[in-house]
C-alpha cells in the first residue's frame, strides 16, 4: 500500500501516513497528520526530507514513498491567551552597594 513517511523536526523516529493511489496532495497529508497527532490551532509546513523543499502549494503532489519533515506553525490571526510581564524591581539594599534586580514573572 503506498505510503509517505513523516517526522516532525523535533523527533528522531518517522511515522507513517498510508493513503491510496500512486501520490497525495499537501491538503490530504495535513489534514491526515493533524488528525492521527491530536493538533488544532496550528498549520503546518512540510519540507522534502532529501532536498529541504518546501511544499507551499496545498494542491502539490506528493509522491509515493516520500519522506518528509514536518515542521508547526502558529494558525494566522489566532492571538495567545498567555501573557507574560517581567517587571524588575531592585530589592532593598541592607547597607551594601550592590543592588540585586529580579525578574517577576506574573501570569495574567
Amino acid at each position: 500500500m503506498p505510503c509517505v513517511h513523516y517526522k516532525f523536526r523535533s523527533k528522531l523516529s518517522h511515522d507513517t501516513i498510508l493513503f491510496e493511489g500512486v501520490h497525495i496532495t499537501v491538503r490530504e497529508l495535513k489534514q491526515q497528520i493533524m488528525r492521527r497527532e491530536r493538533l488544532k490551532l496550528c498549520d503546518l509546513k512540510i519540507s522534502s526530507e532529501q532536498n529541504n523543499e518546501e511544499y507551499t502549494d496545498d494542491e502539490a503532489l506528493i509522491p509515493n514513498n516520500t519522506s518528509v519533515v514536518i515542521r508547526r506553525i502558529p494558525a494566522v490571526g489566532l492571538k495567545s491567551t498567555n501573557k507574560r510581564f517581567v517587571n524588575n524591581r531592585p530589592e532593598p539594599s541592607c547597607g551594601s552597594s550592590q543592588t540585586v534586580c529580579r525578574k517577576v514573572f506574573a501570569l495574567v
